[in-house]
């Protein structure tokens, strides 16, 4: 067999290598054509720029490697394995694809989490080759993180990181044929900010011809309101010393521009309930252009109404957060300062803990990592299906007990999603033997959804719709997001 393969895109030829799928059935083999730049180098004077378009090459790009990532430096231990990637040009795409002399092809765009200030498209998690192998050409994208990509500059264009992830669809609609995708069938997915990612595409009018379909995993949405991020940048800035503006921050370092990031963005005591309410001070802006308003709004409004929607969470995606001494040291804190600090109001704290009363059982950890999973996750699910009305939404919950934490937390789902049960660094996150018959599951389901528009359970409809519950066994429940209703 071929080891290589080769394309022509816009812009140019590329090399890819073939690798064999796993599984039975299906495509036996796939090619990877990694790090293909879709944008110059956002560095110099296109540093705090909106990105543009990769200039035509010449001869053939090897596209054998991961290219640079706009994370930066050792991430140390995360619940997916994102390696960082040195290197300028952190604007490219991953292609896999079973066959680049197919056409029609439905297509599975991923866009990574990570807060919106980390993250790796090159995670060996990522890797599309069972998608592949079940006939779904996968794309996995960079964009750019933190201040760099979500930053509040006084002369510099908005949403960097957003405008990233439009040119990297467009680059998708202008180039997929050629691997063998339509791109008339692109479905974008995500998780946590990758989640917020997607759902914040499906509320933008001017977004709308570059997919077809959405699937968001645990989505952490960033609507952050302008007046928030013009203070944050401003105060970025005074630390570092100059303007907010491109002439005064371009003198500031990465280095030095991350490192203050990291110290303006460390979470206390006194920040965690505002982080809770607001989300991150780094992410979509509600600019009152490229977000003219929250995506909530939008989706109201009708936006992306003709798009299929499936949604989703862990159910404990941040309990994790209340193991070991944290949880110690919870069996000292009175139950009202708890839920007062998790900013849970005394106006709905008798309904929601009485829905959650067997979560409660369990102690205050679990109780404190369910109220911070419902705030910051799992009642998006329910707002966002709501706010669609009867657009075609369907829900899920992801509620099998990792075999290493015994709970569903944070990330837990994702192995499962993309099939790849067997690659590394799973035991941390799901403990021993993680159960292949439910990423069959999970995984058919994303299939048939990006392939038909459908992933096989009851479309969702009214407050107590229909909820694929994944766990063993399988289950489709009424209501399965009630216990979140309070704070809806």
């Amino acid at each position: 067999m071929t080891e290589y393969v080769e394309v022509q895109t816009a812009a140019g030829r590329v090399r890819g290598r073939w690798r064999p799928t796993t599984g039975a059935g299906g495509a036996p083999r796939s090619a990877a054509f990694l790090g293909i730049p879709f944008a110059d180098a956002p560095v110099g004077d296109l540093r705090f720029q909106a990105p543009v378009p990769k200039a035509p090459w010449d001869g053939v790009l090897d596209a054998l490697e991961f290219a640079a990532t706009a994370q930066r430096g050792d991430p140390g231990v995360t619940l997916i394995p994102e390696p960082s990637v040195e290197g300028d040009s952190t604007l490219n795409v991953n292609v896999f694809t079973p066959d680049p002399t197919a056409s029609g092809m439905p297509v599975l765009v991923w866009i990574h989490g990570g807060g919106y200030f980390a993250g790796s498209p090159a995670s060996p998690w990522y890797d599309g080759r069972s998608f592949n192998r079940d006939g779904v050409v996968t794309v996995s994208i960079s964009y750019r993180l933190g201040f760099d990509g979500f930053g509040w500059i006084e002369d510099a264009p908005s949403n960097r990181g957003v405008r990233d992830w439009l040119l990297a669809l467009e680059w998708v609609q202008q180039n997929i044929a050629a691997f063998g995708g339509d791109p008339g069938r692109v479905t974008i997915a995500g998780q946590s900010a990758g989640g917020g990612a997607v759902l914040t595409l499906l509320g933008m009018e001017n977004a709308q011809h570059l997919f077809h379909g959405v699937y968001a995993i645990s989505g952490a949405l960033g609507d952050v309101a302008m007046a928030r991020a013009e203070a944050f940048g401003r105060a970025l800035a005074a630390a570092a010393g100059v303007e907010p503006t491109v002439a005064g921050l371009s003198t500031v370092s990465e280095d030095r521009l991350l490192a203050l990031q990291k110290k303006a963005t460390q979470l206390g005591p006194s920040s965690m309930t505002t982080v809770i309410d607001e989300g991150l001070p780094l992410g979509p802006m509600i600019d009152g252009d490229l977000l003219p308003r929250p995506t909530g709004e939008s989706l109201r409004a009708g936006v992306g109404a003709d798009k299929p929607l499936v949604i989703g969470a862990a159910d404990d995606e941040f309990t994790m957060a209340f193991t070991g001494s944290a949880a110690k040291a919870l069996r000292w804190v009175p139950q009202g300062v708890l839920l007062n600090r998790l900013g849970l109001r005394k106006g709905v704290r008798a309904e929601y803990l009485a829905a959650n009363a067997d979560v409660a059982r369990l102690g205050k950890a679990r109780l404190a990592g369910r109220v911070l999973t419902d705030r910051m996750f799992r009642a998006t699910v329910p707002r966002i299906a709501a706010a669609r009305g009867d657009a075609p939404s369907w829900l899920y919950r992801f509620s099998w007990p990792s075999g290493h934490f015994g709970f569903a937390e944070h990330c837990l789902d994702v192995p499962f999603f993309f099939d790849c049960l067997d690659g590394p660094s799973m035991e941390p996150l799901a403990g021993p033997n993680p159960p292949q018959e439910l990423a069959d599951d999970v995984h058919g389901a994303a299939v048939a959804f990006v392939t038909t528009g459908d992933p096989g359970w009851t479309r969702h409809s009214g407050d107590a719709g229909i909820v694929r519950v994944y766990d063993e066994p399988i289950r489709d429940v009424a209501d399965a997001y009630g216990s979140v209703r309070a704070l809806v």
